[in-house]
């Protein structure tokens, strides 16, 4: 299976995703030279993490019937400051009152399974290519 996103550039330091038919736009901080109009592309994979463990909870919950209200989850990004490419993901989970003891660790599992960390655990290739 493929998938293929579509990258346009409306000025700027903006840069635009197309995926599906949805657009995810991006920009930079102002610290970047941007306008800091939208999320930049690392907020958004930082975002990726945290909304994909969050649905595989979501789904843990209302696939046994399991109040979501009150659900909360919160991701830290921790990286080390002697290598900017090592990092620490910690995530908190909050979960609704009244949540029964017999699944808090399952609930866990269920996190474990999120697609977008396992890819981060099991990286795909790169290829780079400049075409006409």
């Amino acid at each position: 299976m493929s998938e293929h996103l579509e990258v346009s550039f409306p000025g700027g330091k903006r840069v635009d995703v197309r995926v599906r038919e949805f657009v995810i736009p991006t920009d930079q901080s102002l610290k970047g030279g941007g306008e800091a109009s939208a999320p930049e592309p690392f907020d958004l994979f930082l975002s990726s993490m945290a909304a994909c463990a969050g649905i595989y909870a979501l789904n843990f919950c209302t696939s046994r019937d399991l109040a979501t209200e009150g659900l909360a989850l919160s991701l830290d990004w921790d990286r080390d400051p002697a290598n900017p490419l090592a990092a620490s993901v910690h995530y908190q989970l909050r979960l609704p009152a009244g949540f029964p003891d017999k699944y808090r660790a399952s609930i866990l599992k269920s996190i474990e399974l999120c697609a977008v960390k396992k890819h981060i655990q099991n990286p795909p290739s790169f290829e780079i290519l400049v075409v006409e």
